[in-house]
């Protein structure tokens, strides 16, 4: 454990808990909260490894400075000895950058061109050789993890009432944008020029993990990283939309245990007792059968084993994530310790390299490509800001219809005692309503 000391900052934790930072992927943890830890080692993650994803190599591009600032509040904060830079090693140019700027007691760590080199447990493991035990955060080994973004707005030290994200996939022009909390996912396939295909549909976080969603009036949020655009009919939309029944059917008809899933599992591989195969093999027994399904506690849906893994395009992810969440319901709980050699002997050897994810997803016919363009014209009129853009608890609303507000006024904020993250205005305007789940301004 090591000894917190008085951190240099003029930025507090009071500071940033008003400014309503938050992770800026996943589940928006918030970072007032996680910066009240104390740890050896804190990691920025920059690893990135959805595809068509540029967001965080591009802000590291233009932002390092600040990046970099907001790194070292949080080392600061949680009285850790070194921080961690975990970026891809392809990314020659802004490592050269970074490591130009880097502050004392940090460093960067080169990773692979992989997925899911951006996994905390597997960046953990990267960058510092720890093994998280199933079950435990990244704390639980003595490190504190943090994303690109959420550095960024740390430094900045202001309400946070704008977001980065990419746009890519079928759109004219793959970009990452800049723009206010709650513009919608149409404004920001606008940004990119529009779609390329008349009937758009988006993966909203990215191909490998994110939600599917048609309906392109819903806004972005404090964690929405970036817009995978395409056509209703592509091969990721039908896995995406394909109904439990026929999952669970197909899967017990045609599942022949050869183990592929389980042998390309990360977490599998860093020796954690999850074997989607074993799952797989519940479904002939109508779900049940505890042996072999709770291992799925420590799934975590990184959805490799269905959108790589599987030669039968079956769906152990989801078989996974069923029963993962019926074992947390029910209460289930089960203690146990991952096996040390599986990682040494086994991770490196199946590392699934993004050019073939890529490949594998029916994504190598679009650019690749997701420059940082801040300049693009927008004026938004209307902004939706849903109540719960974080882990715990919706925040409880601080206006009425009719009230006018500034851009970065708060507007809600969680409940006394409550875990959540406090919500500002992201344009000048009157409230025209607000309800159980959004606040929405119009200028």
């Amino acid at each position: 454990m090591t000894t917190t000391t008085r951190p240099t900052t003029s930025i507090s934790l009071a500071d940033i808990e008003a400014n309503g930072v938050v992770g800026a992927g996943g589940a928006g943890f918030p970072t007032h909260i996680k910066l009240k830890a104390s740890a050896d080692t804190i990691i920025l993650n920059a690893a990135e490894c959805e595809p068509l994803l540029h967001k965080d190599k591009e802000l590291l591009r233009v932002y390092p400075d600040e990046v970099l600032a907001g790194l070292e509040i949080a080392r600061q904060y949680v009285g850790a000895a070194k921080a961690i830079v975990g970026i891809k090693y392809k990314y020659t140019d802004v490592i050269a950058l970074i490591e130009s700027k880097l502050l004392p007691k940090m460093s960067v760590t080169e990773l692979s061109d992989s997925y899911p080199a951006g996994d905390e447990f597997i960046l953990v493991y990267d960058t510092t050789g720890r093994i998280i035990q199933p079950g435990k955060i990244p704390l639980s080994v003595g490190c504190v993890v943090i994303n690109v973004e959420t550095a960024l707005n740390i430094a900045r030290g202001k309400p946070v009432t704008s977001k980065f994200l990419t746009v890519a996939g079928a759109v004219k022009n793959p970009v990452t944008i800049h723009v206010p909390i709650g513009a919608t996912y149409a404004d920001a396939i606008k940004m990119a020029g529009g779609a390329t295909t008349a009937d758009p549909v988006a993966l909203v976080g990215g191909a490998m993990m994110g939600k599917f969603t048609e309906n392109l009036a819903e806004p972005i949020t404090k964690t929405t990283g970036g817009l995978i655009v395409l056509e209703r009919e592509h091969p990721l939309v039908v896995r995406y939309t394909k109904p439990w029944k026929s999952i669970k059917i197909i899967g017990a008809s045609a599942c022949d245990q050869c183990g592929f899933c389980t042998y390309f599992c990360p977490r599998y591989l860093l020796g954690h007792p999850i074997e989607p195969h074993k799952a797989m093999r519940s479904l002939v027994y109508n779900m049940v059968g505890t042996p072999n399904t709770i291992g799925t506690l420590f799934c975590c849906e990184c959805n490799l084993c269905t959108m790589m893994a599987c030669p039968e395009d079956l769906d152990p992810k989801n078989v996974c994530s069923t029963n993962k969440w019926n074992h947390i319901k029910e209460g289930t709980k089960w203690s146990v310790e991952a096996d040390p050699d599986r990682a040494e002997i086994n991770l490196n050897n199946r590392r699934v390299p993004i050019s073939r994810l890529i490949t594998k997803l029916g994504l190598g016919i679009f650019n690749n490509t997701g420059p940082l363009e801040e300049d693009l014209p927008f004026n938004l009129r209307r902004a939706i800001l849903p109540l719960k853009q974080h882990a715990g608890a919706p925040a409880i609303a601080l206006v009425k219809p009719g009230d006018r507000v500034n851009i970065g006024q708060p507007i809600a904020k969680p409940a006394a005692g409550a875990l959540g993250a406090v919500l500002h205005a992201s344009i000048n305007g009157t409230i025209a309503s607000v309800d159980s789940v959004n606040i929405v301004i119009e200028a």
